[in-house]
């Protein structure tokens, strides 16, 4: 995909096997190295898309050699920055980087908001919320925050009603007026989208609906609400590397005006630039 290097969990999961501490030491060693190229961990959909923007057309121009990497999943980006595997990613919102630090011990850290992609949900059986029948299975993200995320955007549609002050932690749990008896069926967010033909309705991530060839604008029944919204996402690097010049090249570009237009122009609304 243009100069793009894909890496799925699986192919990662099998040279970590092969590979072991060595590999993870030299991989270490050329992440740590300011002079080579930045190593950007991305999921396809709209990140690795906005840094394929970047490096064909601002990046030379700023002096930056920027590699993209795809992965898939939502936790290999993370555990190849905290090694080293890579230099920085691109892929999460606050929530979840809060969340997956506090649980893995990592010492991950923000040093760019760049966009949000509201959460939708989709239906291949309903118009519009209501049409919702009773009993209905919606397919929900069943990492920590972006359930709680989904839960948060069936209660602002008036679905459910969420206990008081639950936040970022909420589950089904915390349901406390269900009046169309509505059941969960909880799925690795990437499998969401693939889920529409078995259930009733499903919460998407917003990158997983464009890989999906869903239109968030268009498609969704109802979306979040951009205003206020803490969940925009995020370039990540390990403690530390902050100050590196290549991360703040990069930190520049992907805030600059050519990419909010860009962004503006190719994803008309169901990606917003937040800057």
């Amino acid at each position: 995909m243009r100069n793009t290097a894909k890496i799925t969990t699986a192919v990662l999961a099998a040279s970590a096997l092969t590979l072991g501490l060595t590999a993870c030491g030299s991989d270490k060693d050329s992440a740590s190295d300011t002079s080579g190229p930045l190593v950007v961990a991305a999921t396809p959909v709209p990140h690795a898309e906005i840094l394929t923007y970047v490096k064909d057309n601002l990046a030379k121009k700023e002096g930056l050699d920027l590699e993209v990497k795809e992965f898939t999943d939502y936790v290999t980006p993370n555990t190849a920055t905290e090694d080293g595997s890579v230099g920085a990613n691109y892929f999460q919102t606050e929530p979840y980087l809060a969340d997956f630090n506090k649980k893995n011990g990592t010492h991950l850290k923000s040093v760019a908001s760049v966009h949000l992609e509201p959460l939708g949900l989709y239906s291949e059986k309903a118009d519009k919320p209501g049409d919702l029948k009773n009993g209905a299975t919606i397919a929900v993200p069943n990492d920590t925050v972006t359930e709680a995320r989904a839960l948060q955007l069936l209660a602002a549609n008036g679905l459910l009603t969420l206990k008081d002050g639950v936040g970022t932690e909420a589950t089904p749990a915390d349901i406390v007026k269900n009046p169309k008896n509505l059941k969960f069926k909880e799925l690795e967010a990437a499998q969401t989208p693939r889920s529409l033909g078995d259930v009733d309705a499903a919460v998407i991530n917003g990158n997983y609906a464009l890989e999906a060839d869903l239109k968030p604008a268009e498609d969704a029944l109802v979306l979040e609400s951009a205003e206020n919204n803490p969940n925009v996402n995020l370039l990540v690097v390990k403690e530390g590397n902050e100050d590196d010049p290549r991360v703040r090249k990069l930190a520049k570009l992907l805030t600059s005006p050519e990419v909010k237009k860009f962004i503006e122009d190719k994803y008309a609304g169901s990606v917003v630039a937040s800057f």
